[in-house]
């Protein structure tokens, strides 16, 4: 007896959703990126508008200044739709776990000489309210934002701020014995202590922004672009110098999330300013405009915790990095960074 095996192909009717062969024609096959971020905005038949903003739809592009002829224009290089990201992030949590229980087990922090420990709680701790308020902000852009290719990426970066805030708080639960007394003396920085409240203020004012694409430039272009090289840049590096790398391990996360977020932000960023002229002046003035006030509020920070002339020293290189950095994406900023380092 003889078997012959034969193979059918089964021709696909669709390469794709309706949705998404509109934008990108019927015939090329979509990634699973696109199909979770192409043409998922609610346009139509809403019920009825905001009660506290009637002159606005419920999902309305004129909630921002910014204007584009095509709001999916913006894409996450990362290529972050939720499966992508939560297997992405449970990764990093993994390896995040095995930093805790071996800074823990050696007690490379709890057992450090009490100023020491007190010097890095006075630092690390009070970022966590920082933390918090990226969170919501970047809550306030998902919800009142326009277009799923952002909103999509800016719900996940605001989960982000919520796991770095834990691992702040993780680190002073280590550095007291898990009493929670590094968190309320934490709190009480961040709420009294003089080298916090030009930074409180900040952070206070970018929660009341109105213009939700504003909100995204101060909190992810240039709030994070300037304090986060200051703290794990220089003052991490420092400190781990002088107490061990038991603090550096705790902070591995941030330091790598920093330097892959911005890849996303970079490409918001160029995005909107290269749609129009328009677009990239104002966002000029945007960045301007925060960043100064956010350059001084780093500056008692970054004395207090790596001396003045050191501290001038870093607040002169981040600056010049992020003027750089920005100007790639096609957005000019008036002033120089001696003009704001030297405000």
């Amino acid at each position: 007896m003889q078997i012959d095996i034969k193979t059918s192909a089964v021709q696909q009717i669709r390469q794709t959703f309706s949705h998404v062969a509109r934008r990108l024609g019927a015939d090329k096959p979509a990634s699973r990126y696109q199909e979770a971020t192409l043409e998922l905005q609610p346009e139509d038949n809403f019920h009825y508008r905001p009660l506290w903003e009637p002159e606005f739809a419920l999902y309305d592009k004129g909630r921002t200044a910014i204007q584009m002829s095509d709001w999916y224009a913006f894409k996450d290089p990362r290529q972050y739709y939720y499966g992508t990201y939560t297997i992405a992030r449970a990764r990093q949590q993994d390896a995040m776990e095995k930093n805790i229980e071996f800074v823990s087990k050696r007690r490379l922090l709890s057992d450090l000489p009490d100023d020491a420990k007190a010097k890095i709680a006075a630092l690390m701790v009070p970022l966590r309210h920082v933390e918090w308020a990226a969170n919501t902000n970047n809550c306030f852009v998902t919800g009142y934002g326009w277009g799923t290719a952002i909103t999509q990426a800016t719900m996940f970066h605001s989960m982000d701020r919520l796991g770095i805030a834990q691992y702040l708080s993780r680190i002073g639960l280590m550095l007291d014995g898990n009493q929670g007394t590094s968190l309320e003396e934490g709190k009480a920085r961040w709420l009294d202590d003089p080298v916090w409240q030009d930074l409180r203020r900040v952070v206070e004012d970018t929660m009341v922004i109105k213009d939700w694409f504003e909100t995204y430039v101060a909190q992810n272009v240039v709030l994070d672009g300037l304090l986060y090289p200051l703290v794990y840049h220089h003052i991490d590096p420092h400190f781990s110098a002088q107490y061990g790398a038991g603090l550096g391990m705790l902070n591995e996360f941030a330091s790598g999330w920093f330097d892959e977020s911005n890849r996303w932000v970079d490409a918001t960023l160029k995005t909107a300013a290269s749609e129009s002229s328009e677009n990239a002046a104002l966002l000029g003035q945007w960045i301007a405009a925060w960043r100064t006030r956010v350059l001084a509020a780093l500056r008692p920070i970054a004395v207090q915790a790596l001396g003045a002339a050191p501290a001038e020293s870093a607040l002169s290189v981040i600056v010049e990095t992020f003027d750089a950095r920005v100007a790639k994406q096609g957005v000019v900023v008036s002033q120089t960074a001696a003009e704001v380092t030297h405000a």
